[in-house]
């Protein structure tokens, strides 16, 4: 799972989120029996469906408590693409209780901008007419407006304007703040959407009152000014890196016939034209009771967190249908697809091939074939890194998703290395991975570094309960306690077994990218960076691409904020990647405000 760095609300967060998934599937020392060791959960289900998972720590002062939708992007349709993040932002927006001073006048305004919509709505279908007869080249350009929806447009303005004269800001989130609560955030994917905060312990009834409220009764308040909001992020995370718009392209070759192959985020055709019709139907299948879990870890007592569930959750009314499956199945690739791409970025290349989604038995020897990959000790390292220093970086990464999965090489070019040479490098270590057997020694290490590096992740409430939720919306929970077992049975000979059966020439997408002729050297990387494993060095990579785009200091003060108060509670061998990021954007911060005007301020 890969949650991108977002330079706005849900910066921080995501931050720590995607550093937290990839360690998952890294390598670090430690004791090697920790992985017999199994977390007590226990679970409950209210007659309305909604599940409980509780972990009980008294000696903690605080509770992780979060929540997870099973919907994301794959559960979309082409025209309503990106709703599923977009909810993720609405979910901010109050309910009948919080957020407004007058909700009667509130809802009475949200209704008249429904109509100016509904209005809007009728001309661009006659717009995007016009863009197929050829009379005009963007159908949602300013330019091409006609009278009537510039007419449209400042009546809707005027209303935004007057229902955000009744909106209390940040109430939601200032209730949590104003109780000692931390961390409030959200974040999106293909499969699942998720809620989580840190409360203090004699504050959980806060947390099952707010939450409950904002599932009974939620408000979704400037839905439709929501979705500029929603543009920029697309503009940040994938038009204004180096390889965004590339990346998006690649996931559309790979993915035929898959809904993966749309971005998280939407397509901007589709999010112009969502409706709170829309979302409506969407809120009522997905965010039902029957379709969400929670998770709690810290010092309480279960007794009470059930009577507390029942009182607040129970309210909520079950899904009339349930939530349908994804049923699109990947059409089996037949020829090996390739992409060449020129951007502003240091030469690189990635070679993906399909494998299996998360519950597939051979989800485990691909994560072991990807850790003999990776890591200092790992063989990409030695190999491109060290041995032929063809790479600044080489990593690999076995993706499973709830419903498909992928298998993905990725390397950066060193000096004069082109990216031919990298995907030939590559093939020869996977040749040796398909003809060689593993040795015992190397395999064990790898298999005891993976269960060890698991264990250790238990120890913080808030990683515990984002895994929590993670793996059950991915399907199963329990994946927690059997998921080292599992590696741990992996021998050599199913190593080499995916490698031949998943790794075939005709299953592969291939990116290569080349720097464009006349682009600016690479920027150099923040203090500390070299001193990170293979992993983390492609997660901050990835996350400096898009803090090159951000250019407000406030958005960058609170990510800042935000991602330090984080810090203490990470695994320890994420803190190191997290002090990269926070350096990254101090340097950026400097940046932006020696070149503002008058200098720095």
């Amino acid at each position: 799972m890969q949650i991108p760095l977002l330079p706005n609300r849900s910066c921080a967060v995501a931050v720590v989120v995607a550093a937290a998934w990839l360690a998952l599937a890294g390598a670090v020392c430690a004791d090697t029996t920790a992985h017999r060791a199994e977390v007590p959960v226990e679970q409950f289900t209210l007659d309305n469906g909604m599940t409980f998972l509780l972990v009980q720590r008294p000696q903690m002062t605080t509770v992780a408590a979060g929540w997870v939708a099973k919907v994301g992007s794959a559960n979309e349709r082409p025209g309503i693409t990106g709703l599923s993040h977009f909810f993720e932002h609405m979910m901010f927006k109050g309910s009948r209780v919080i957020g407004t001073t007058d909700i009667t006048r509130d809802l009475a305004i949200q209704a008249e901008q429904e109509a100016v919509q509904e209005r809007m709505r009728e001309i661009y279908a006659e717009q995007r007419l016009r863009w197929r007869r050829g009379q005009i080249a963007d159908p949602y350009a300013p330019e091409n407006r006609t009278e009537e929806l510039k007419e449209l447009a400042q009546r809707f303005a005027k209303l935004v304007e007057e229902q955000r004269a009744l909106m209390v800001k940040e109430e939601f989130s200032k209730l949590y703040t104003e109780a000692g609560g931390t961390g409030l955030n959200a974040g999106t994917d293909y499969d699942m959407t998720f809620y989580f905060i840190t409360v203090p312990a004699n504050k959980l009834e806060l947390w099952f009152w707010l939450e409950s409220d904002r599932l009974a009764s939620p408000v979704f308040r400037d839905f439709y000014a929501e979705r500029d909001v929603v543009h920029e992020e697309r503009r940040l995370r994938t038009e204004s890196t180096p390889t965004g718009k590339f990346e998006e392209l690649f996931d559309s070759l790979f993915w035929q016939s898959h809904p993966y192959g749309w971005p998280v985020v939407g397509w901007p055709s589709d999010l112009q034209v969502i409706s709170q019709a829309d979302a409506d139907a969407y809120y009522a299948t997905y965010y039902a009771p029957n379709n969400l879990t929670v998770a709690l870890v810290g010092n309480f007592e279960p007794a009470v967190v059930r009577r507390l569930a029942e009182r607040y959750f129970g309210r909520l009314q079950r899904g009339k249908v349930p939530p349908p499956e994804v049923v699109t199945l990947e059409m089996p690739q037949l020829a090996e697809k390739r992409m060449l791409a020129e951007c502003d970025c240091q030469p690189q290349v990635e070679v993906r091939y399909h494998t299996v989604p998360f519950e597939h038995a051979d989800s485990y020897a691909l994560d072991v074939l990807s850790a003999l990959l990776n890591g200092r000790t790992g063989r990409l390292y030695k190999s491109l890194v060290l041995g032929e220093q063809v790479a600044v970086s080489a990593m690999a990464y076995q993706e499973s998703r709830k419903w498909a999965g992928y298998f993905s090489f990725q390397a950066e070019a060193k000096g004069e290395a082109t990216p031919a040479r990298l995907e030939e490098a590559w093939y020869a270590e996977l040749a040796k991975l398909q003809n060689e057997p593993v040795q015992a020694l190397e395999l064990e290490k790898v298999k005891n570094q993976i269960a060890a590096g698991a264990f250790r992740r238990l120890d913080s409430n808030f990683f515990l309960m984002l895994q929590l939720l993670l793996y059950e919306g991915y399907g199963d929970w329990t994946y927690l306690n059997t998921w080292a077992e599992k590696t741990l049975a992996v021998t050599a000979e199913d190593v080499q077994r995916v490698a031949k059966q998943y790794f075939a020439p005709e299953n592969r997408s291939v990116a290569l990218y080349r720097r464009k002729a006349g682009a600016p050297p690479a920027a150099p990387m923040p203090p500390g960076f070299d001193e990170l494993s293979p992993n983390l060095q492609q997660m901050v990579r990835a996350q400096l691409r898009q803090l090159a785009a951000v250019n407000d200091p406030e958005v960058l003060r609170a990510s800042a904020t935000a991602i330090g108060s984080q810090v203490a509670s990470a695994p320890p061998e994420l803190r190191p990647a997290m002090q990269v990021i926070l350096t990254a954007i101090e340097l950026r911060l400097a940046e932006l405000l020696a070149a503002a005007p008058g200098g720095e301020k």
